[in-house]
């Protein structure tokens, strides 16, 4: 499985949190490096994006050589580099998961704003399942969620983009009410609820979700199946986060081999 996303030096989130979740769900990890970044329990205190050729040669040495079954996108960072991997992903006929990451957990702008756009109109119809936050929704479509209710509209507003399946993240809703993601193809819906654990401790939640989704179903799951069981893995994660460093500690990626 390939994952196109950039660098968190903590380790807790983006190619790192990725390539460790596929290695707990059995899946060989790959990937195509678009951006590094300096991070740590705090915050984003640097950001550099690789040139347009370093992204397209990481990919064609993986999809030439090897080959992939899914495909999962996280922080893209320009509208260039956003052009980019979609015009890449036209030509490969897998699974793709598409994480539009707008921000960091600390509140750190991952795509620049010319970039929305991109993502919203060449990015999104490419996806076999789209998997925004709420705050990504409403950067993407203009579209505020304020409760439960109001998810339905977000992922209409999403399907509106092109993708198959919009996967509502309902993270950041109210404390206190259960964790509830949305998955719906315009017709099914697919609720998933989980309980709402306390721990802060909580960084790469977002690319945890999405790459273990794109592993379930490079292991031949279909969506809701998916989905679901991705959500079974990032709230055990979620549940087993740890403190790093001074700030907020990642997710635990490793919690299922010790479970």
């Amino acid at each position: 499985m390939l994952t196109v996303a950039g660098s968190d030096s903590g380790g807790g989130a983006g190619i790192q949190a990725d390539l460790k979740t596929m290695l707990a769900l059995g899946v060989h990890g790959m990937s195509v490096l678009t951006a590094v970044t300096a991070q740590n329990s705090q915050g984003v205190s640097g950001s550099w994006e690789l040139p347009e050729e370093a992204v397209r040669a990481q990919f064609r040495a993986v999809a030439d050589d090897i080959g992939v079954q899914a495909v999962k996108t996280g922080m893209l960072s320009s509208a260039r580099l956003a052009a980019v991997v979609a015009e890449l992903l036209t030509g490969v006929d897998v699974p793709v998961v598409v994480d539009p990451v707008g921000i960091s957990k600390h509140g750190d702008a991952l795509l620049a704003a010319e970039a929305v756009a991109v993502v919203r109109d060449r990015l999104l119809p490419a996806a076999t399942v789209a998997t925004p936050n709420l705050d990504e929704v409403a950067l993407l479509t203009g579209v505020a969620v304020a409760g439960e209710e109001g998810m339905r509209a977000a992922a209409d507003a999403v399907l509106a983009h092109g993708p198959r399946w919009a996967l509502i993240k309902g993270g950041h809703l109210g404390a206190g009410s259960d964790a509830v993601d949305l998955l719906t193809d315009g017709t099914r819906e697919h609720w998933y609820r989980a309980p709402r654990h306390s721990n802060r401790h909580t960084h790469g939640t977002g690319c945890t979700l999405a790459s273990a989704v794109a592993s379930y179903l490079a292991l031949g799951h279909d969506v809701p199946d998916a989905v679901g069981r991705a959500k079974q893995y990032v709230t055990g994660a979620i549940a087993a986060g740890f403190p790093l460093g001074s700030g907020i500690g990642p997710v635990d990626h490793g919690w299922l081999q010790r479970a």
